[in-house]
């Protein structure tokens, strides 16, 4: 029996070894607003650093900075509003928050940002943010966690400061300045959906970038090598809802993978163009 009980009793205290380490990893991963390393997500890789983020993040960090490409601000805008949403919600469009605060920003209708339902809603909670950071004077060169706060008015004023980095990172990639920088693994990827990212994209890309779609194809003509780069990062950030095959640009090639995070290949080119294909995409209808 004692032997027994010896076995027991060290089952038990590896359990709850195991539970702690499992516990406390979570913990960590929800403190740095990362995802867990077995779940699907995305990578910016940038100057010697890897930024993951969730499928879910990239789908709404690709929204928030294609609103400020459309609008024609610099990439430090998406810097500092991807540091604001690292902060206030984890990069997730939450349906709480302290006192009426809701959505990726947590602004709060009371405070004039709009309706419930509005500051839930990306595309607009996104615009609001930049209508106000346009009015900060010195955004364009002042501290990012200072500018971040002179817009959230925060009770936690120097909460921003920690996110400053990834979201450097994040913004460089996805706003198209470091080419070939963004990934994304997903184990089961959706049918592809051609008309679904059609009209994902051209609620993002600028006026200047042209968008058509022919059967299972979905083109991009950008009128610069950086926003074609963007537009094939922000189509890679939604793997995840949409379903790619391939997306080609400036000679290079991402064909995404389900088990390890796909590289772009291919020698680098000049070319605007930006090819996007789907993975069993449903037939035209005519």
């Amino acid at each position: 029996m004692g032997a027994l009980r010896r076995v027991f009793v060290g089952l038990l205290a590896t359990v709850a070894i195991t539970a702690t380490i499992v516990v406390g990893l979570v913990v960590l991963y929800g403190y740095e607003k990362r995802p867990l390393p077995l779940a699907d997500q995305c990578t910016a890789e940038v100057a010697d650093m890897t930024v993951p983020i969730s499928t879910e993040q990239a789908h709404y960090a690709s929204i928030i900075v294609g609103v400020a490409t459309q609008r024609g601000l610099a990439p430090r805008a998406s810097t500092i509003a991807l540091a604001t949403v690292y902060q206030e919600s984890g990069i997730r469009n939450l349906d709480y928050g302290d006192r009426d605060s809701l959505g990726l920003f947590q602004q709060r209708p009371s405070q004039g940002w709009g309706t419930d339902e509005q500051v839930q809603e990306p595309y607009h909670a996104s615009g609001r943010f930049y209508d106000a950071l346009v009015k900060v004077p010195n955004w364009r060169t002042g501290d990012v966690n200072d500018v971040a706060q002179a817009v959230q008015r925060s009770g936690h004023p120097k909460g921003y400061v920690r996110h400053v980095e990834n979201a450097r990172r994040l913004a460089s990639a996805l706003t198209g300045e470091t080419p070939a920088s963004f990934s994304c693994v997903v184990k089961n990827p959706p049918p592809g959906d051609p008309a679904g990212m059609d009209e994902f994209l051209s609620r993002t890309l600028p006026a200047s970038s042209k968008l058509s779609r022919t059967g299972s194809t979905v083109t991009v003509e950008a009128v610069d090598g950086e926003l074609a780069w963007s537009a094939a990062h922000l189509a890679v950030a939604n793997h995840a809802r949409y379903g790619l095959a391939s997306v080609e640009v400036a000679g290079r090639t991402w064909v995404p993978a389900t088990g390890s995070f796909a590289r772009w290949t291919g020698e680098p080119a000049a070319g605007t163009t930006v090819t996007i294909t789907f993975d069993n995409a449903p037939t035209p209808r005519r």
